[in-house]
């Protein structure tokens, strides 16, 4: 990149960063959703909420075009739950618990049965189904405390929320109990998608770090019981829609630079680092660069995914819809791992178009943002790998973010808005480096 470039850019740098610092919507825009929201599970009266939201928040940020796309999504439903646990015999104490996004529950009959624990898969294997039959399987995995990226440890340990339920009911189990997958010193349970491949759907929920400690030594000691009531349960599937908003490209308005977060969240908590903050970043995006009166080459376009909590289809409908209409999906970025410091941004793409993206890196490091040698794009924007369009991912710090990723913890007041606000600029500057530099 010549340095004449490099100047010019790193002075609008400066006019995007003190434009965001100074005037920046997205901190007051993610208060209006968590608080005057809420949570808004996909198929739920809060995410119809939300996509109105959605879009009266895109005009207002000054797109040249908003609108809605329809997506069918799952509507599944927590309902009233409870879990006892016989911390001492024949006498049973209620604990914090979440049932798994997805799963069923027990239709409000009353669960008792034994547990069993097991620490990992390859415990559980050595389990025949007549030990197992009948009993509720605790999945005792702990996080991988000593990874310093919490994201490695929460690919490590999600497979337990994700494929424990349906290992279990292939052994005639009655339900499953995890450790949540938490970095956690605390007892909130976190829930989040899980599915049953073709075994019988049985009960799966999560107990907190120091539940899951007081069972695991209570099963050192003797046989322990549980008892378990849930209502969850799948409904039918609903017309959503994901929020678009868009600046037209004044010279290839057919090629699209996405960006975007998911608007769904779990129904527990104000989902406001997973995703609020990834949309209102979005929107912050498109209100800066109209605000600096920047005219994009490639048509710069933020979606609001909706169901990328428990189904992706939102993402997938997106994908869908750049083919139907012969768009060309020429980058994509996405924020969905929380609304903390940024600290670099990672891609998926070829080798050639990294180099270019890497060489941007010194304008990004007088704002503490340097890492830019991971693999990462995004949920929701990985359906477009099957048309070979770059992906890049912003990475915010993220030790903190699973402590509170899918809890009741997941609120407005866990957010800081400089910090917010500095991970809407990096966004900001990295789309129009995309748009100004990287195709040329």
């Amino acid at each position: 990149m010549p340095s004449a470039w490099a100047q010019q850019d790193a002075l609008q740098f400066k006019q995007f960063s003190n434009e965001i610092l100074w005037n920046g919507k997205c901190y007051s825009d993610l208060k209006e959703l968590c608080k005057g929201i809420g949570n808004r599970l996909s198929g739920s009266a809060a995410a119809s909420k939300a996509v109105a939201w959605g879009l009266n928040k895109m005009k207002a940020a000054g797109a040249d075009t908003a609108y809605l796309q329809p997506v069918l999504v799952p509507h599944w439903v927590r309902g009233k739950e409870q879990l006892q646990l016989e911390f001492a015999t024949n006498k049973f104490e209620t604990v914090p618990m979440l049932s798994l996004g997805n799963s069923q529950g027990t239709n409000g009959k009353l669960l008792h049965a034994k547990i069993i624990m097991v620490r990992n898969f390859a415990e559980f294997e050595q389990l025949d189904s007549n030990q197992i039959k009948g009993a509720i399987v605790f999945f005792n995995y702990k996080f991988k405390q000593d990874l310093v990226n919490t994201f490695e440890g929460y690919g490590d340990a999600g497979q337990y929320r994700w494929k424990s339920p349906s290992m279990a009911s292939e052994k005639h189990a009655a339900a499953v109990i995890i450790r949540s997958i938490s970095t956690g010193a605390d007892d909130y349970p976190h829930t989040g998608a899980m599915g049953y491949r073709n075994a019988k759907a049985i009960p799966a929920i999560a107990i907190g770090n120091e539940t899951a400690d007081r069972l695991e030594k209570e099963l050192a000691k003797r046989s322990v019981e549980a008892k378990l009531i849930s209502n969850c349960k799948m409904v039918d599937t609903v017309l959503s829609y994901n929020v678009i908003g868009e600046l037209k490209g004044s010279t290839y308005p057919k090629q699209i630079i996405t960006f975007g977060g998911h608007l769904d969240s779990w129904d527990v908590g104000e989902g406001a680092h997973d995703d609020g903050a990834g949309c209102v970043q979005s929107i912050e995006v498109i209100r800066t660069l109209k605000q600096q009166h920047i005219k994009p080459i490639h048509t710069i376009r933020a979606v609001l995914f909706m169901n990328e909590e428990n189904g992706l289809r939102g993402g997938n409908a997106y994908a869908d819809s750049l083919i139907a209409r012969k768009e060309q999906a020429i980058f994509a970025m996405e924020s969905d791992a929380g609304g903390f410091s940024p600290r670099g941004i990672g891609f998926e793409m070829n080798d050639s178009l990294k180099a270019i993206c890497k060489s941007w890196k010194p304008l990004f490091e007088p704002y503490n943002i340097y890492d830019f040698d991971k693999e990462e794009g995004g949920a929701d924007i990985s359906p477009l790998k099957k048309l070979t369009t770059p992906l890049a991912g912003l990475l915010p710090d993220p030790q903190r973010y699973f402590d509170l990723h899918h809890t009741n913890k997941d609120v407005f007041e866990e957010v800081s808005h400089r910090e917010l606000k500095l991970g809407a600029f990096a966004m900001t500057a990295f789309i129009y480096m995309v748009d100004q530099h990287l195709f040329k």
